[in-house]
C-alpha cells in the first residue's frame, strides 16, 4: 500500500472511534487519545504521545470552530498515521479560534517525516467537518460502530 492515496477510512480503525466519551477537559480528551492508541498498539508510548499532543496545543489550539477540534502530532518511530475519532458526552473548552466549546474530536497522530500526507488528511478532515450535515450526523451517533461507519462512508 503506498503512502501516497491517505485516506480518513485508511488512518481510522473501528476501535478508534469512540462514542460519548466522558471528558471534563481538554487535557482529559488528550490523555484518553493517547491512552486508546497505547491500546491499539502497545508499541507506541502514552506518554510520548500525550507530550506530544499538549506541545502541539501550546502552539495554538486545534479547535478549529462549530464545535470541533483536530489536535494532532508527530511522532519518533511512527509507522503509519493514525486518527482517533470521539464525539463527546458533553462539549468541554478548548480554546478554540471561536471560543465555542468541543464536543467533536477528530486525532491525527502522524510518522516524524510525514508532511505532505500530513497536511493532505488535515485538508480532507477539514473539509468533511465544513459540512454541518455530515457533523450533525456523527453527533447523533450513539455507538462507536456506527460512528466509524458515518465517518468512514465515501463522501461524494
Amino acid at each position: 500500500m503506498s503512502d501516497t492515496s491517505l485516506t480518513i477510512d485508511n488512518i481510522l480503525a473501528p476501535e478508534l472511534s469512540l462514542c460519548r466519551v466522558p471528558a471534563s477537559s481538554k487535557k482529559r480528551v488528550l490523555e484518553s487519545i493517547a491512552e486508546r492508541i497505547h491500546e491499539h498498539d502497545g508499541a507506541l508510548s502514552e506518554s510520548q504521545i500525550f507530550n506530544n499532543l499538549i506541545a502541539r496545543e501550546r502552539l495554538g489550539s486545534t479547535g478549529i470552530g462549530q464545535g470541533i477540534a483536530i489536535p494532532h502530532c508527530r511522532l519518533e518511530g511512527l509507522e503509519h498515521v493514525v486518527g482517533v475519532l470521539m464525539t463527546l458526552e458533553e462539549s468541554i473548552e478548548f480554546d478554540a479560534i471561536d471560543n465555542q466549546p468541543v464536543d467533536l474530536v477528530f486525532a491525527l497522530v502522524v510518522p516524524k517525516e510525514a508532511t505532505s500526507e500530513h497536511l493532505e488528511l488535515l485538508s480532507q478532515l477539514a473539509e468533511k467537518f465544513n459540512d454541518r450535515t455530515f457533523c450533525d450526523r456523527l453527533r447523533q451517533c450513539d455507538d462507536a460502530n456506527t460512528l466509524y461507519q458515518r465517518m468512514t462512508a465515501a463522501s461524494e
